[in-house]
């Protein structure tokens, strides 16, 4: 396996609190299979959303020193809330170092809408962080945008729960205020929830359109490492490296429904806000 120029590919460093992530992972997967991947959870502190921004940045900026010493070039921050409270400061912090953050797809929402009213889910976190806030000013002056911070819904996804029951009440609760304003997008702004679009679909029907987030930043990884000259060649899929700072059987036993594939993961714990094998 060769990158561009005959360089050997660099490893993309992949984070979020939990298995959120993975949706990302997988995008990234499609896009450029022979990429090899370096996923960390870290489901010591899931769920990001409700703790306070600097304290999610510290995290951010623990697992990125983690990832880079374990061989990562380009890094992606999986973690919507993650990204609203650490990016800028990475990017500050490691200037040597590309990364990918998620941001809220306000902008095609606002493309695509024709009701001029838009449903945004996602966490505290990132509604609170500069970035939601910027992004909006930018394109989300001439509509509508419904938001709602579907509590405990990362939860149900951590524990495999993706339909019916809890999950769906959380939903339900959050999408039929915002369906009785008309919207006809909904934008995911966090990237646990591309696990139950089936069922967010199921509930506002096949007329609304709703927004994943996660090819677009395999698109931009992809770019990054092209221009880095890392990026891999080829279609035969590369290895991944799963890591958690929580119980490897809890992130093993999602692999197979969240990506369809077995692997084993390896545990990691914090010390001091740094990470250690």
């Amino acid at each position: 396996m060769q990158g561009l120029d005959g360089e050997t590919p660099v490893p993309v460093g992949i984070f979020d609190s939990g298995v959120g992530g993975l949706s990302v992972l997988r995008a990234i997967r499609q896009q450029i299979p022979a990429q090899p991947l370096l996923y960390l959870a870290d489901q010591a502190h899931v769920p990001y959303g409700p703790r306070p921004l600097e304290q999610v940045r510290l995290f951010a900026e623990g697992i990125t020193r983690f990832l880079l010493n374990q061989g990562a070039g380009l890094i992606v921050v999986a973690c919507n809330s993650a990204s609203a409270a650490a990016l800028h400061s990475l990017r500050s912090t490691f200037p040597e170092t590309p990364f990918v953050g998620m941001e809220p797809a306000v902008k095609p929402a606002v493309e695509f809408t024709r009701s001029g009213v838009v449903g945004v889910l996602a966490t505290p976190a990132t509604f609170q962080g500069e970035l939601y806030a910027s992004v909006v000013e930018r394109f989300g002056r001439n509509v509508e945008l419904l938001q709602d911070t579907c509590p405990g819904l990362v939860a149900e996804i951590e524990e495999g729960r993706l339909e019916g029951g809890v999950t769906r009440q959380i939903l339900e609760l959050a999408l039929r205020p915002m369906l009785a304003r008309k919207i006809d997008t909904v934008v995911l702004g966090c990237t646990h929830y591309p696990f139950v679009i089936p069922e967010i679909q199921r509930i506002v029907g096949s007329a609304v359109r709703v927004i994943d987030p996660a090819p677009a930043v395999a698109r931009q990884a992809e770019r990054l490492l092209k221009e880095a000259h890392w990026l891999a060649q080829g279609d035969f899929p590369a290895a991944i490296r799963f890591l958690t700072t929580g119980q490897a059987v809890q992130l093993e036993q999602h692999l197979p429904r969240l990506l369809g594939i077995q692997s084993s993961v390896e545990m990691v714990r914090w010390n001091n806000l740094q990470i250690e094998k």
